[in-house]
């Protein structure tokens, strides 16, 4: 293989004559860390060299699935893994999204030497438009793909122009920042240009390898470099993080063929239109939609905002290949027959304002649905979405849609690995060390208990917390009980950590059990009521039904005022209020057993 060499602009701090070279180059920087500060070495009380630790720090996705990033640090060079969002739970209402928490990088921007995404999922990248330039905007490297997804997503934000990036070759391109050389490898998952890390550090190599699964029929026909997984086995891996996704389940995951075949019987046995949901960034199966409708002659569009742009920038990056004159525009769809159709749309997930939703509502501008039309869902739910999966797909038999989904036919296949699969990961990297990453706690225990029984002995699997530190030195690897920051951090509109457990606590008060408004107008010279007390009910009771109650309640807002106000013309009437809180709180419970949000409010006139 020629060796190539490419110079990138690096932010301010860096040596621009850090470079890029081919795996099989071994001119890799020799001088990368001359430039930065490496600190002095001091000897200890003892008279020996206190000598750096290699850390491994997770700040996201080991207990949950979302929101990964990993910061792997070596003296004063800090690389960080992925920056990725997580969706909010039910007990987060009104909250976009959750992203890491990166406050221990705060005094330490200048020693990241790169970001590298491993593919383009949010979950992996989506945390970028609101923590990039936290960061102190470093260089972020990834797959062509992932880089355009990436740009796309920051032209939202006004970002696109800023950022930093460089898009290197898998399999080809190695990346030497500072302590660290970085090349990786091709591995399967449900969208292009996914890939795994080697890294090679002063402790030895650290394999990574998130969201995977073994395909050797995959839609883009570019298979797991499974001669490269060999090949670092053989020399010798200290550690290997694995996906921990589908640790669950036995045997091995579906092939993108077997889904590729059943949607081409479903195109073929088809009368009326197709309308495909699946998520915007699952490029994979769009193509098997595109490969089934070349086969039967049939045109397809793409409907969504977010599924428009991910096929824009698979397109111009040939991560997207569209058969000549398949593809159509959404405004066009009425010049052909209903059996020549096929909408690809957001909305597998039942979110609120996606296509599909829209369309199963009848509330699409261009679409609606109509007996004959077959909808294939091509996901799984996401824990958490199942009712309003439900909701959606109830809405579109309604209508009369013949809907197909993923318990009933092979429309779908997982991105993970399944058991066996996993099992072949570790027996192709032969790790020294194990650590389970991406999945909620009891999953990185039952792949650790996969690891036991496939020889990693017990002390050398490491199941870790986010946040909590994962030591390297002179060949040993541990659990340390020193953690950082992990907490969550809320997106709610504008607001990035601004919702914390206060508001939160308030809104779900006020979604269960609703909130009641006292507005009390008070004499500012003798501090005595003018008029009688507004009281405004929102989620607790309805007004017009419940008069009484509201008299009652007002009739004990002036009894208790002029019992706390004790004749006081000044009171403090900041103190009175937190009573009328506390009173009226308890005198609504025992009217009705419910425990509103009281909010007392004092007007002076």
């Amino acid at each position: 293989m020629e060796r190539r060499k490419i110079h990138k602009k690096l932010p301010t701090g860096h040596r621009e004559d850090k470079q890029i070279v081919v795996r099989d180059g071994s001119v890799a920087d020799k001088h990368a860390n001359v430039g930065f500060h490496i600190g002095a070495v001091k000897p200890n009380s003892n008279g020996f060299i206190n000598k750096p630790h290699l850390r491994v720090i997770p700040c996201g996705g080991l207990e949950e699935i979302g929101k990964n990033m990993t910061i792997i640090e070596y003296k004063d060079d800090i690389i960080v893994i992925d920056l990725g969002l997580m969706f909010p739970g039910e007990d987060m209402p009104g909250v976009d999204y959750v992203i890491p928490d990166i406050s221990y990088l705060n005094d330490k921007k200048d020693k990241i030497r790169g970001l590298i995404i491993t593919h383009g999922h949010l979950d992996h990248t989506g945390a970028i438009p609101y923590l990039y330039e936290k960061l102190g905007s470093p260089q972020i490297y990834s797959a062509p793909l992932t880089v355009g997804l990436i740009s796309k997503r920051l032209e939202e934000f006004d970002l696109a122009t800023k950022a930093k990036m460089s898009s290197i070759k898998i399999g080809e391109d190695v990346l030497q920042l500072g302590a660290f050389k970085v090349s990786t490898f091709r591995v399967n998952h449900n969208i292009p240009d996914s890939m795994g890390l080697a890294i090679e550090t002063p402790e030895g190599t650290l394999v990574y390898c998130t969201d995977w699964k073994f395909d050797h029929t995959p839609a883009d026909g570019k298979v797991t470099d499974f001669s490269r997984l060999a090949e670092l086995g053989g020399k010798g891996v200290l550690a290997l993080f694995s996906d921990s996704t589908n640790v669950e389940k036995p045997g091995h995951s579906i092939s993108e063929k077997e889904v590729e075949d059943v949607l081409f019987k479903i195109v073929e046995n088809s009368k009326g239109r197709i309308i495909l949901a699946t998520f915007s960034s699952l490029i994979s199966r769009v193509q098997q939609v595109l490969n089934a409708a070349k086969r039967n002659r049939r045109k397809v569009t793409f409907v969504g905002r977010s599924m428009i742009q991910n096929m824009e920038v698979a397109i111009s990056l040939g991560a997207l290949v569209v058969p000549p004159d398949v593809l159509i525009e959404a405004k066009d769809m009425n010049k052909y027959p209903d059996n020549q159709m096929i909408v690809v749309c957001t909305g597998s997930q039942g979110e609120e304002r996606s296509a599909l939703t829209l369309i199963a509502n009848g509330d699409h501008r261009q679409i609606r649905i109509k007996r004959g039309d077959t909808v294939v869902l091509s996901s799984s739910p996401i824990p958490g979405n199942e009712r309003s999966v439900a909701d959606v797909m109830d809405n579109l038999f309604r209508a009369g849609a013949r809907v197909i989904y993923q318990k009933i036919m092979d429309v779908h296949t997982s991105g993970h690995a399944f058991q066996e699969d996993l099992k072949l990961m570790l027996a192709l990297i032969k790790p020294k060390y194990f650590v389970p990453i991406h999945g909620e706690r009891y999953k990185l225990v039952l792949h650790a208990q996969l690891a036991e029984d496939v020889g990693i002995p017990e002390e050398n699997v490491l199941v870790a917390d986010n946040g909590q530190v994962i030591e390297f030195f002179e060949g040993q690897g541990y659990l340390t009980n020193k953690r950082i920051p992990a907490s969550y951090v809320l997106v709610d509109g504008l607001g990035v950590g601004d919702v914390g457990n206060i508001v939160l606590r308030d809104r779900k008060a006020m979604a269960q059990d609703g909130i009641f408004v006292i507005i009390v107008t008070v004499n500012h010279e003798n501090g005595q009521i003018i008029t009688s007390p507004d009281i405004i009910s929102r989620g607790f009771i309805y007004m017009r039904e419940n008069e009484d109650l509201v008299h009652k309640a007002r009739a004990e807002v002036k009894r208790l005022f002029a019992k706390h106000q004790n004749g006081d013309k000044h009171p403090d009437y900041a103190n009175i209020k937190q009573k009328l809180r506390d009173d009226i709180g308890q005198f609504l419970y025992e009217q009705t057993q419910r425990r509103p949000m009281v909010i007392p409010v004092v007007i002076e006139a």
